[in-house]
């Protein structure tokens, strides 16, 4: 039985999309604050606490809800957005960084799909965003991004965020890969995650990668993104405010100068 509301979509763009939904009459789609972009007549925009979900009934559910996602960076509010007409009306939401919009039917996953704590963009109404803690004590330690992440549940539409290109693993039974913890964007719960130390000391000290992996085991389905906000920020910052680095050449100075970076 799909209690969540069934939506039709089309994602538009190639390197900044946005998903573009399209409500029957009385349908409700969910977003995060700041994501909207654009919505049809008869649409009308509710502030909500949580997800809207019917898990969420009555006072204390609702700040229940609110307080998981203050946990995961989010805002205590969303969006709800219902089709008030008579007819279809569309609605569109934008993604905050260049990267590729991942639709995810719920109920192709068995109802539940795992992600990074700030992938969620938006979804069907009934569709319940929580919080998914890692319970081994080396994620906990040192896992990172990885550590507090985001449950997406239900058996409708999700939509998530990544960043550049996207890699999509079906894993088998057994089957594992070391990924940045960055990079993981989603996988289904029959997954396994995990923290693995890099090991050797020149790997340690000078490899500049980080001191640990995350693991994902098989069975289960993955998306993996090629370049993580946090990556792509540090980089940024490291250009704007650090010494550049001129690889390879005697005559990177005078490219500074050439460039008009003199300093």
């Amino acid at each position: 039985m799909i209690n969540d509301h069934e939506i039709e979509f089309r994602i538009l763009g190639e390197e900044m999309q946005c998903v573009e939904i399209e409500l029957d009459p009385q349908e409700t789609a969910i977003a995060e604050s700041g994501s909207f972009m654009m919505m049809d007549q008869d649409i009308q925009m509710e502030t909500i606490f949580g997800d809207g979900s019917k898990q969420n009934t009555g006072i204390f559910g609702k700040l229940m809800s609110a307080g998981k996602r203050l946990l995961t960076g989010e805002s205590l509010f969303m969006t709800a957005y219902t089709n008030i007409g008579y007819n279809k009306k569309k609605v569109t939401f934008a993604a905050p960084y260049p990267g590729k919009i991942i639709a995810m039917d719920l109920y192709r996953h068995n109802g539940k799909v795992i992600c990074q704590k700030d992938a969620f963009l938006c979804a069907a109404k009934g569709v319940e965003v929580g919080i998914e803690f890692q319970r081994k004590l080396g994620t906990g330690l040192f896992g990172g991004e990885g550590f507090i992440m985001q449950k997406l549940e239900g058996d409708g539409l999700a939509f998530v965020h990544a960043g550049g290109h996207v890699i999509e693993r079906e894993l088998q039974a057994g089957e594992l890969i070391k990924i940045d913890t960055g990079c993981i964007v989603a996988f289904t719960q029959t997954v396994t995650y995990d923290i693995q130390f890099v090991g050797g000391i020149k790997n340690t000290i000078f490899g500049g990668e980080g001191l640990f992996f995350a693991t994902l085991q098989g069975p289960g389905k993955v998306w993996i993104q090629s370049l993580p906000i946090s990556r792509l920020a540090s980089r940024v910052l490291a250009y704007g405010y650090g010494n550049r680095k001129e690889e390879g050449s005697i005559l990177g100075g005078l490219g500074n100068l050439l460039d008009g970076d003199g300093r």
